[in-house]
């Protein structure tokens, strides 16, 4: 049996009460104190009980995320800065995986109640009504990810999308290219699907460019439908000589069939991505493409939710940067 807080209480010569509220962060002590009780700590190698402290301070160290798709690469660069953060404050991660359609969001909102976290890092879904109430009911901080709402006015970190988007389709622009065709998200998808459109359509209209209908198709951001939706765009027998796509799952998607009807990426088409995931450096050819720092994002809506928590103060949303990562697959016309 491992050493109990009385143990360390004993060899610290202070009381258990004392090395509570260091555990906890709580005043009451000196900063000598508190440097005697954190040695003894780790000479006897002392782990504190989850569920005592739970009773302490009425936390239970846990909190929840919430993905549409655990499986895509775009979760897991978050998830990774949501558990740096998290584990380095030393609280636990529940992760729910809701569908892309939201079929299960409730069920794990309840089970997340259910669990007692101290908080929730809602991820790219739409925050419907029903979500808001069941959150609120809750009553525990909710930050959100990769998404926004002005009806439910939670605290977000994102990048702005229709900003990327601009810069993405100005970038083709000023390689010389000016068919662009480009393949989008989810149509109607209010988080990352309009606002991408919204984007490279203000950016073709800013440089002269009119927008053709028959050049914007849609997919799902998975890889199988940036398949489907170059075949469409080759099917229309439009020409382009460039196509932005919404995720690097698509644009990798796109590239093969492009691959497969004998046209070569960057020579005869040039494709650019949104995400920079590790496919984006695994494709043949590398693809250029949109970085949103995943990595960060996810840290800082720990960072956020952990400080929430904590002191029970709102805090700012941010609006994270986005970069154009130059690789191989875009070409510079003449």
């Amino acid at each position: 049996m491992g050493p109990t807080i009385k143990d360390v209480a004993k060899k610290a010569n202070v009381s258990v009460a004392t090395v509570s509220r260091v555990l906890n962060n709580q005043p009451g002590y000196s900063e000598k104190t508190k440097k005697k009780v954190l040695q003894v700590i780790e000479e006897m190698g002392y782990q504190p009980n989850a569920i005592a402290r739970g009773l302490i301070n009425k936390r239970t160290q846990t909190i929840g995320v919430l993905f549409p798709s655990v499986s895509s690469m775009f979760s897991s660069g978050v998830l990774h800065g949501i558990e740096h953060t998290a584990h380095e404050r030393d609280h636990s991660v529940i992760v729910c995986n809701t569908d892309e359609d939201g079929k299960r969001t409730m069920k794990y909102l309840q089970v997340l109640r259910e669990k007692q976290v101290d908080g929730i890092i809602f991820t790219s879904e739409v925050m419907k009504e029903e979500y808001y109430n069941a959150l609120t009911m809750m009553n525990i901080p909710v930050v959100l990810l990769a998404t926004s709402s002005v009806r439910y006015p939670f605290p977000f970190v994102k990048v702005d999308d229709k900003q990327a988007a601009y810069s993405a389709t100005e970038y083709l622009i000023k390689k010389g290219h000016r068919k662009i065709a480009m393949i989008s998200g989810t149509e109607e998808d209010p988080i990352a699907g309009t606002p991408r459109i919204e984007g490279y359509r203000e950016a073709l209209g800013d440089y002269g460019i009119p927008f053709q209908k028959n050049l914007l198709v849609f997919g799902d951001f998975g890889y199988r439908s940036g398949r489907i939706a170059m075949e469409k765009l080759l099917q229309t027998k439009a020409e382009f000589s460039a196509v932005f796509a919404a995720s690097d799952e698509m644009a990798a998607g796109a590239i093969n069939v492009a691959y497969q009807h004998g046209i070569k990426v960057p020579d005869h088409l040039s494709v650019i991505g949104y995400d920079n995931l590790q496919i984006a450096e695994m494709s043949v050819p590398p693809l250029t493409t949109v970085a949103q720092p995943l990595f960060e994002m996810g840290k800082l809506a720990a960072e956020m939710l952990l400080t929430m928590i904590e002191t029970g103060t709102r805090v700012e949303s941010r609006i994270m940067p986005h970069t154009i990562i130059e690789r191989q697959s875009v070409a510079q016309l003449s």
